[in-house]
């Protein structure tokens, strides 16, 4: 019956190609300065890859097991690995330690791009691995979260919680605040102890409505976004919604419809629809400050945050800067034609971009 389900939501995936034509691109005066920095290519990635930006680093994977670490600033190689297996999920790395995990469920864990073990979980994973803590935390679509101690393997803890049978082929919220794991267990974001693997707190950020499981499906989508103690997701097909990490109570949640993960800077919280319809919504309070529907079906992808602007890559691999306070456009950069994927990654100044066909561009906004 899972596995039934599991291919039940990525044949709903495949209905994207059923949308309407994307909106034509209007023409563009830049307001903003930047450029590409550097390209690199890491093979084609069809996996939900995220990109983990540490220690003035990207660590990043491709559908073969290739493994890279590149320097943020140059886009100089540091290390390159190649796991012998075909790898399910993105990166997760603390800046030495890196793991990925392979189609066949094993966690890998490398140090400095040198295997030193691997461990098999139940279920497949797609969700990126969090290195912290000298720990690594392994989520498989079974909604099962795994420790592992980053040294040896060791298995530390397990946290299987019940929950309903179908769950969601995409990237979900597993991130450190503090002291504390966070974790997206479908529609609600708990507070995990990450040394004991217990439930400090559990929020509600969606009320999943619906006549059967499908229209019910409401898993938190990651990575989540972060301002302070403040924390912004979405859940998946249902609301955008804020929580105080802090004291694990909801700020804010608002009924919206949407596939990809949100921004947020210290004013306002972004994301598109699943019509690719663009709203900013008040950090604060969750009231709408502006939407745009310039880019209705371009297959935006999530967002991030830089400064004065809102990044958005779309499914031509266009690269779309946004001012934060209106949404008129400001930038708009290239890429290959494979589509961006995921959600770009910051690190320092450079943020960074993938494509299907495991293009990696760097950008640098001026």
């Amino acid at each position: 019956m899972k596995t039934q389900a599991l291919v039940l939501v990525l044949m709903l995936a495949a209905c994207a190609s059923d949308k309407p034509k994307p909106t034509p691109l209007e023409s563009l005066q830049p307001k903003i300065a930047g450029s590409q920095v550097w390209t690199a290519s890491v093979g084609k990635v069809s996996f939900p890859m995220l990109a983990a930006a540490r220690a003035g680093q990207f660590f990043v994977a491709g559908d073969d097991g290739t493994v890279l670490a590149l320097d943020a600033e140059t886009g100089a190689e540091r290390w390159r690995t190649r796991i012998n297996d075909r790898l399910s999920a993105g990166v997760g790395s603390d800046g030495r330690y890196t793991s990925v995990v392979t189609r066949g469920n094993e966690v890998v864990v490398l140090d400095a791009g040198r295997e030193i073990w691997r461990k098999r979980v139940p279920s497949a994973v797609v969700t990126p691995p969090l290195v912290a803590g000298e720990r690594v935390f392994v989520k498989g679509v079974d909604r099962a979260v795994h420790a592992f101690d980053v040294l040896d393997g060791r298995r530390l803890w397990t946290l299987q919680r019940p929950g309903d049978p179908l769950t969601l082929s995409q990237a979900s919220v597993l991130a450190a605040f503090g002291n504390t794991l966070l974790l997206g267990q479908g529609a609600r974001l708990a507070g995990i102890d990450p040394l004991r693997g217990t439930v400090q707190w559990e929020v509600p950020l969606a009320s999943p409505r619906g006549t059967n499981e499908v229209e019910r499906l409401a898993d938190l989508v990651g990575p989540v976004a972060r301002v302070g103690d403040r924390v912004c997701a979405r859940a998946f097909q249902s609301a955008v919604a804020c929580a105080d990490a802090a004291k694990g109570t909801v700020l804010w949640s608002r009924n919206v419809g949407g596939l990809n993960a949100v921004a947020s800077d210290a004013d306002y919280v972004f994301g598109a629809d699943a019509s690719d319809r663009l709203t900013a919504w008040r950090a604060s309070n969750g009231d709408v400050a502006w939407t745009s529907e310039k880019f209705l079906h371009r297959g935006l992808s999530g967002a991030l945050a830089l400064g004065p602007s809102v990044v958005f890559g779309d499914s031509d691999g266009v690269v779309h800067f946004l001012a934060t306070t209106s949404g008129e456009a400001q930038l708009r950069l290239p890429t290959d034609s494979s589509g961006v994927i995921g959600t770009p990654a910051l690190s320092g100044t450079t943020l960074l971009v993938t494509t299907g066909k495991g293009g990696l561009y760097a950008f640098r906004p001026q």
